[in-house]
């Protein structure tokens, strides 16, 4: 990992030594006043990843927090003898090295609420419609994927188990309010398609061979989402973003929100319970099970500093 610190002349010294007797870091290079807002030089370091959350503690109680700023970045490779002895130097894998900061940090965005992110959701939750009038696995799937539903839902983990209530806050209502208008929406387009003749209440209530299982949750379900949650956290705190496209493909919550509006558009009454439920069912076991991961993971790396004010 690459950090960028500003850092006063006051404490330049500290720091400095530290930096450079830290086996774990290397290439540590400084621009005496480079920094004019806030006043103070600039200091370039590169870290080995699994110590950068016990290195990024250490800076702050030698007072960085307080009169500057720490950037992170992410080192996609580098080739050295030095970095391997910095590798080396720091216990455990890269893989398995948190950088507590990255994942607060991450979690303070997804929480953020942004058009991007209650457009993507209602146009999941819209192709989760079709597929459930289709009867298509294949929309299910896309659906699925379009679904950016996740990101608030780790964000509630992040905040409960860190201890950062405006956080979890932040994000609950996010995720209420982002599935509360993709449904009213999907609900609106669905009535207009009834209008049309497009679709009618058998389209929802004869039997789905295919999607049948939406709007039907079993004990499997609360087994998916507990298996799905503990995996979509691991993949961001280890870094492996790629892991989350199967996060996405095993949950039920679009699909089950698209449809649920579509029963409420169609009145077809005894499934809106079932679809509110898979719903349900999914969010709160992805949110424990991601509480229960975070739990672990700071309890095996150890109760670090990080940024007050986040």
């Amino acid at each position: 990992m690459h950090l960028r610190l500003v850092v006063p002349g006051g404490i330049r010294d500290d720091v400095v030594g530290f930096l450079c007797h830290d086996p774990r870091v290397l290439n540590v290079a400084i621009l005496r006043g480079a920094a004019l807002q806030p006043p103070g030089d600039v200091l370039l370091c590169d870290v080995a990843r699994e110590a950068t959350s016990d290195v990024i503690s250490t800076l702050r109680k030698l007072g960085l927090d307080e009169h500057a700023s720490i950037a992170i970045q992410d080192v996609d490779a580098m080739s050295s003898a030095a970095a391997d002895r910095a590798e080396a130097a720091a216990p455990g894998s890269p893989d398995d090295g948190i950088v507590w900061d990255i994942v607060l940090g991450q979690a303070r965005a997804d929480a953020r609420p942004s058009w991007a992110f209650f457009t993507f959701l209602w146009l999941a939750t819209t192709i989760a419609a079709v597929a459930v009038i289709t009867d298509s696995a294949i929309l299910v799937v896309g659906a699925m994927v379009v679904g950016p539903e996740f990101g608030p839902v780790a964000a509630i983990a992040v905040g409960l188990t860190l201890g950062r209530a405006s956080l979890a806050r932040d994000a609950v209502r996010l995720l209420v309010t982002g599935f509360v208008v993709a449904i009213a929406i999907t609900t609106a387009l669905a009535l207009l398609a009834r209008l049309a003749g497009w679709i009618g209440a058998a389209d929802v209530s004869d039997p789905r061979p295919l999607t049948g299982f939406i709007w039907a949750p079993d004990r499997w379900s609360v087994v998916v989402a507990l298996l799905a949650g503990a995996a979509g956290v691991l993949s961001l705190t280890a870094g492996r973003s790629n892991a989350l496209v199967g996060v996405f493909i095993s949950v039920t919550t679009v699909p089950a929100a698209g449809n649920l509006a579509l029963a409420f558009a169609l009145g077809v009454p005894n499934e809106i319970g079932g679809a509110a439920a898979q719903l349900g069912i999914n969010l709160l076991g992805m949110t424990i099970a991601g509480c229960f991961v975070l739990a672990v993971q700071r309890f095996l790396t150890g109760n670090l500093e990080l940024h007050t004010s986040r």
